[in-house]
C-alpha cells in the first residue's frame, strides 16, 4: 500500500494513500466534530462540521470525503473554522424543535455535546419551529422528525449493514424528511426487520425506543465494527 506525506497542524505525518483526510487527522489524535460520520458506514459529507483548511485552497474541505494527497498542508482548528462550525450547529438547532429538557437523549446527545464543546450557548437565528409529526406506529421504536438533523446515518446502516433499505430521505431543502417504507407508516413496513440498528446510530433523539423517558437513552455505536469485522472474517454462520 502506497503512503503519502502531508502536514497537519504544522506536523509532518504519513498516511495510507487510500485513507480519508479525516482518518489521517484522527490517527494523529486530533479530534474534530462530526455528526454524519460514523465508523463502519460510508461517508456522506453532509454535516460539514469536519471542514478543514488546506493551504492554497480558498474553500474549506470536508475531511471525511477528501482523500489524502501528497504535500497537503492542513489546518484543523482556526478562528475561521470555529466560527463556521458554530454557525452550522446554530442553524441545526434553529431548523427544527430541539427541546433538550424533554428529550430521551438529554445528556447523551451528540448534537448537544458538539454544541457544548463549541461554546454554543445561544442561537443567533430565528427559530423556525416547524409543525412536524412523530411516527409511533412501530411496535418498538419512534421516529420524531422534530429532532432529526438529516445526517442519514439511519438510512446508511439500514441499507449497508442490515440490507433492508426501509429508511430513506424524501423532499428537498427544508422539506427533507426521513421516510420509512416508501413513505408509509413505519409500523406497516414489510421490509423493516425491527433490528434497531437505525435507533442505535442516530446521534439525537430522532429515533428512540418506546417507553424511554427523558435523559434515559444511551446509544451504542461500537456494534457496527463488531458486525462488520465478523463478516470480513466470515465467522457468522448458521448453527
Amino acid at each position: 500500500m502506497s503512503v503519502v506525506t502531508l502536514t497537519i497542524n504544522d506536523k509532518l505525518v504519513s498516511a495510507q494513500a487510500d485513507k480519508s483526510l479525516l482518518r489521517a487527522i484522527k490517527d494523529q489524535g486530533i479530534e474534530i466534530p462530526t455528526l454524519c460520520h460514523l465508523e463502519g458506514l460510508s461517508e456522506r459529507g453532509g454535516c460539514r462540521l469536519c471542514m478543514v483548511e488546506m493551504q492554497g485552497s480558498p474553500r474549506l474541505l470536508a475531511s471525511c470525503v477528501t482523500p489524502v494527497q501528497e504535500g497537503m498542508v492542513i489546518t484543523t482548528h482556526s478562528e475561521r473554522l470555529t466560527n463556521y462550525r458554530r454557525m452550522i450547529v446554530e442553524l441545526l438547532l434553529a431548523e427544527r424543535n430541539h427541546i433538550c429538557c424533554g428529550c430521551v437523549m438529554n445528556g447523551n446527545c451528540e448534537l448537544q455535546s458538539v454544541a457544548a464543546k463549541l461554546g454554543v450557548d445561544h442561537v443567533r437565528y430565528d427559530y423556525l419551529c416547524p409543525d412536524l409529526p412523530m411516527d409511533a406506529s412501530h411496535e418498538r421504536y419512534v421516529l420524531d422528525h422534530n429532532r432529526c438533523i438529516l445526517c442519514s446515518r439511519c438510512n446508511r446502516v439500514c441499507d449497508e449493514v442490515e440490507g433492508a433499505h426501509t429508511l430513506d430521505t424524501a423532499g428537498r431543502g427544508i422539506d427533507s424528511r426521513v421516510i420509512t417504507g416508501m413513505n408509509q407508516p413505519w409500523g406497516t413496513s414489510r421490509s423493516c426487520t425491527g433490528c434497531g440498528k437505525c435507533v442505535q446510530v442516530c446521534p439525537t433523539g430522532a429515533l428512540f425506543k418506546k417507553g424511554a423517558t427523558a435523559s434515559e437513552m444511551v446509544k451504542q455505536h461500537d456494534f457496527l465494527l463488531w458486525i462488520l469485522d465478523g463478516r470480513d472474517k466470515k465467522i457468522w454462520r448458521w448453527s
